[in-house]
């Protein structure tokens, strides 16, 4: 990282795992990024603890999945609970590869994934780090944005140019203030005690699900994360003080009919309040703001940090092809309604599993949320589409073909569109149009995969974007 120039195509405003992930995305296509971050160090105590096969998919396609899968472990689901231990809910995430290439659910200790993606980022001459920067001031206009921030580390302010800025800064946004946008509420705040243990021991019985304890006196949620990490949240009444309740002497008799001071250390307690708020507004001209500078949800879906990698695999490839590709502008303008309602369906999931939890007639209030014929209540994995876009209705997620090789389709066709073809279907096209169509992105014949005729689903071919959204189908 040994890029010191005053102009960049892009400044990234925040290097958590969003930001960073962004970089990634933008570094492997030669663009000039500059990224600022507050903090001098990623935060070395635990927060995000899970993300999924869609979120992995994406750490694929920036290099670091499998160095990352070795310091995770498989989430094996989550219940439902009454206070005797009953299950009210189930939902499982099956031990197998699901059809985006990975598994379902994955546990991590976020600061084992922020040291990944940091460390990765030196590799990129086109990427600058400055860690002690905090942005202060930002003036755009139809070239650019001007952005000035102080070096903490010194006291200099600082001036850059650059042509798009990201703010992937946080609830409290810096940048999304210059967007002036209002957030849809979605009716969910909350108090809660996150509490974060290191087991002395082994302590089977904990067991390895997520639990949500629904106590009509005091909810809670307990996480089976890596190695001897352990984590509990707790609903913190009206009454209690966010101070004094996390307290460690106030902290144990919480826990105690789990485990005793004896059995495990605290790392880490925090009183937060849980929102459920999305911007209305995800971009201003050049300004752009992604994670949970767009959106803050509940945590009763492990979704908070998934939705903000989801919003810059979004957004990465569409920065590219207008900066690299010279494609007009008004291409990023589909950001906000492409990402909005996906990200709005998993808040909105969230705060209806966060009120069943606080529900006092559980059982009745799940069976009725969640059906299964043959009684109790059961939930999947949800996939949905993005908004409106490129094209005019939703489009699904696209699956991960097996190569007849052993690897991945994503690793072969790399970070561009592609066209998955029936061998069949491409034998009668046009010479002229199929040369046409390798300019804009790689075709692979079913034949070269193991499984692509199952992907596409009796369509002939199928056109899939760099995000693996996909874009068209032809069924005929």
């Amino acid at each position: 990282m040994k890029n010191e120039s005053m102009h960049y195509d892009v400044v990234i405003v925040g290097c958590g795992p969003v930001g960073a992930t962004l970089a990634h995305i933008l570094g492997q296509a030669d663009i000039n990024v500059l990224v600022l971050d507050r903090e001098s160090a990623a935060y070395h105590l635990p927060r995000a603890v899970h993300f999924d096969d869609e979120v992995m998919r994406t750490f694929q396609q920036i290099g670091i999945a499998q160095e990352l899968e070795a310091v995770c472990r498989l989430n094996v689901g989550m219940r439902f609970v009454d206070p005797d231990g009953s299950i009210l809910l189930d939902w499982p995430r099956p031990d197998k590869i699901t059809t985006l290439g990975w598994h379902s659910s994955y546990r991590v200790h976020q600061p084992d994934l922020e040291a990944i993606l940091r460390e990765r980022l030196k590799a990129y001459h086109n990427v600058t780090v400055h860690t002690r920067c905090e942005a202060f001031f930002i003036e755009q206009d139809e070239d650019g944005v001007d952005l000035r921030y102080e070096d903490m580390s010194c006291g200099q302010i600082r001036r850059v140019r650059a042509r798009y800025v990201i703010g992937c800064d946080g609830a409290r946004s810096f940048i999304r203030r210059f967007i002036e946008t209002d957030m849809e509420d979605l009716g969910f705040h909350e108090r809660w005690l996150v509490v974060d243990l290191l087991l002395k021991g082994e302590k089977p019985e904990l067991g390895d699900w997520s639990l949500q304890h629904c106590d009509p006196v005091r909810p809670a949620t307990y996480v089976r994360g890596p190695n001897n990490r352990r984590r509990w949240e707790l609903t913190v009444l009206p009454s209690e003080d966010s101070t004094e309740i996390a307290r460690p002497e106030n902290v144990w008799p919480l826990l105690s009919k789990w485990l005793t001071p004896d059995e495990a250390d605290i790392e880490r307690t925090a009183v937060y309040w849980f929102h459920s708020l999305v911007a209305n507004e995800w971009l201003r001209g050049r300004l752009f703001i992604a994670g949970d500078s767009a959106h803050q949800t509940p945590p009763f879906m492990g979704q908070g940090m998934c939705a903000g990698i989801r919003d810059v695999a979004n957004l990465g490839w569409k920065l590219i092809h207008c900066l690299c590709y010279r494609h007009d502008p008004e291409f990023l303008q589909t950001y906000t309604t492409e990402r909005r309602e996906n990200a709005r369906t998993f808040i909105a999931t969230a705060v209806r599993l966060g009120g069943l939890i606080n529900t006092k007639d559980v059982r009745s209030a799940l069976s009725n949320a969640f059906p299964r014929p043959e009684g109790g209540a059961k939930m999947e994995s949800l996939y949905p589409p993005i908004g409106p876009g490129l094209i005019d209705t939703p489009s699904p997620l696209f699956g991960q073909p097996i190569m007849q090789d052993g690897t991945r389709f994503d690793d072969a066709i790399g970070y561009d569109f592609s066209f998955l073809v029936d061998d069949a279907f491409l034998a009668g096209l046009d010479r002229k149009l199929v040369e046409t169509i390798q300019l804009e992105g790689k075709i692979v014949r079913v034949s070269q995969t193991r499984d692509g005729e199952k992907h596409l689903a009796g369509a002939k071919a199928a056109l899939i974007r760099p995000d693996r959204y996909l874009l068209a189908k032809i069924c005929c």
